[in-house]
């Protein structure tokens, strides 16, 4: 079955938000808003790796401490 595109008409007061005339789906057209998102979930995502890591190695020099201590 192949797919084909169906039309799609303004959502009133929206200027970014498109109903799908065959699915009747509201579809959001702001590739902007959208990339921007991506931008901002990747980098929070960095942060939090970045202090996972940080703390993966506190635990480690803890754990040094601890031996040398012995």
């Amino acid at each position: 079955m192949k797919h084909t595109p169906s039309k799609k008409i303004k959502v009133e007061n929206h200027p970014n938000l498109k109903r799908d005339v065959r699915t009747k789906a509201i579809v959001n057209t702001d590739t902007a808003g959208y990339e921007r998102y991506i931008n901002d979930r990747d980098a929070r995502r960095r942060q939090q790796n970045e202090i996972d890591d940080l703390r993966h190695q506190i635990d480690v020099l803890k754990d040094l401490i601890i031996k040398e201590n012995k």
